[in-house]
C-alpha cells in the first residue's frame, strides 16, 4: 500500500537499505511525508503526486511544477527518525527543523568527551556542572536534539553548520532538572555566515521515551512585531498513514519541556 505512493527513486532507495526493518522504515517515512503534506493541502494534492528536490546540502524540499493544474502551497517540512519512531514536521511560510532522539540513547564514549568534540566550551561547562551521570546524559541529548533541529532548519545539516560554531543555552530552574527557554547564540569567532539567532525552539518529551526538538524561524523580527517572540503553535499527532490520525497534544503522550 505505502510502496505505491513512492516515486521510482524513493522505492529504489528504500529497497537498497540493508535489511527488511530498515527498508520498511524508509518506505513508512516517505509515506508519512507524502500523506501529511497532502493533509495540509486539504487533500487537493494526492500523496503520490508530490515531487521533491534537494538543496545543495541535501535537505529535501517540495518541487512544485509550474502548471495550471496544481496550486502551490507555502509548505515546509522536515523529518527525523529513530529505530522506533518517525517524526515529520510541517510548517506554513517558514523553514522548519525537527529532531528526535531516544532518551536512553547509548553513547560509545564518555558524555563530556563527546561534548568536548562536538559542542562549544560554554555547553561543555554547562554539562560538566551536572554531577549526576544520568541527568548529564539527558541534558546532553536535549542539547544535541536542539542543535540538530537548528542546523536542519537552516537547511545546512551538520557539515554545513558544525555544532561547535554555535551555542544553545538552556536556562535552568531549580538546578538541572527543568530546562527552559532554549536560545541559540553564534560564537564570536565563527566563520560560518549561515548562522543566525532569529529562531524559536520547542522541546518536548514523547511517550516518556524520546526527546523532540522543533526549530522554526522567529517571524516576530521580520514582521516588525513589537510584542516579542510569537509562540510556536505546536500540535502533535500520532499517525499511521491511512490507519490512525490522533491529536495527542495536551495528553500524557506529549510533555512540553520548553
Amino acid at each position: 500500500m505505502y510502496m505505491d505512493l513512492l516515486s521510482p527513486s524513493e522505492r529504489k532507495t528504500a529497497l537498497s537499505m540493508n535489511g527488511e526493518k530498515l527498508q520498511k522504515g524508509a518506505v513508512l517515512s516517505r509515506a508519512l511525508v507524502r500523506t501529511t503534506l497532502s493533509r495540509y493541502t486539504d487533500f487537493k494534492v494526492d500523496p503520490g503526486s508530490f515531487e521533491f528536490k534537494k538543496n545543495k546540502f541535501g535537505k529535501p524540499e517540495i518541487l512544485w511544477q509550474s502548471d495550471d493544474s496544481k496550486m502551490e502551497w507555502p509548505l515546509h517540512f522536515n523529518i527525523s527518525h529513530t529505530s522506533s519512531l518517525i517524526a515529520c514536521g510541517i510548517t506554513m511560510d517558514t523553514p522548519i527543523g525537527i529532531d528526535i532522539e531516544e532518551k536512553k540513547r547509548k553513547t560509545a564514549k564518555n558524555i563530556l568527551s563527546l561534548a568536548r568534540r562536538y559542542f562549544t566550551p560554554s555547553e561543555v561547562d554547562y554539562l560538566a556542572k551536572i554531577p549526576d551521570p544520568d541527568a548529564q546524559q539527558k541534558e546532553f541529548i536535549k542539547l544535541w536534539t536542539l542543535k540538530e533541529a537548528y542546523v536542519k532548519a537552516l537547511g545546512r545539516g551538520f557539515s554545513g553548520a558544525p555544532f561547535n560554531k554555535f551555542s544553545i543555552e538552556l536556562a535552568a530552574k531549580t538546578g538541572i532538572r527543568i530546562s527552559v527557554a532554549p536560545k541559540v547564540f553564534k560564537d564570536s569567532d565563527s566563520t560560518c555566515d549561515c548562522l543566525s539567532e532569529n529562531w524559536q525552539f520547542a522541546l518536548a518529551e514523547l511517550n516518556s521515551s524520546h526527546y523532540m526538538a522543533v526549530c522554526i524561524e522567529d517571524d516576530s523580527r521580520s514582521s516588525g512585531s513589537g510584542n516579542g517572540r510569537l509562540p510556536i503553535g505546536l500540535k502533535v499527532w500520532k499517525t499511521v498513514p491511512f490507519l490512525e490520525d490522533t491529536l495527542v497534544s495536551g495528553t500524557e503522550a506529549v510533555t512540553i519541556i520548553s
